[in-house]
């Protein structure tokens, strides 16, 4: 019998909920989706709680938001002055920044003044805990 472990590509089916039930995302319903260990597709600690699960076998596990997305961090909200956004603003929507390394970087306007304009550049779910329910469908050797 095959286990997953760290040199497998791994084809499963997933869904992360939120603490309430509320599904964030899920591939149960489509084709299942398949990945190498390493190659970024899942975070890291997602990608170890899989280790030593089998073909056929499911299981959930419960993430921290520090296994997760991280913590919330109140110095990755941002007031940047109104006069540098050349368009209409609302709240909740998302905006792309460039950091000092020109990669991009989302934000959600989280309130607009008149003067000023408050970004939160933390991910949506952090500080959240995630249920992570993995079905594992297939194991293969990656190399």
């Amino acid at each position: 019998m095959s286990l997953v472990t760290k040199n497998s590509k791994v084809t499963l089916h997933f869904e992360l909920s939120l603490e309430d039930g509320q599904i964030v995302d899920s591939n149960f319903d489509k084709a299942p989706a398949s990945f190498v260990f390493g190659d970024g597709s899942l975070l890291p600690d997602f990608e170890d709680a899989l280790l030593g699960m089998a073909e056929g076998q499911e299981s959930a596990f419960v993430m921290p938001p520090e296994k997760a997305f991280g913590a919330y961090n109140e110095s990755n909200v941002q007031r940047i002055p109104r006069s540098q956004f050349g368009m209409d603003l609302e709240k909740g929507m998302v905006v792309s920044f460039a950091d000092v390394s020109k990669n991009e970087l989302p934000g959600v306007i989280s309130e607009i003044g008149e003067k000023e304009v408050v970004v939160d550049f933390n991910h949506p779910l952090s500080g959240r805990s995630l249920t992570f329910r993995a079905s594992i469908v297939s194991i293969e050797d990656a190399a």
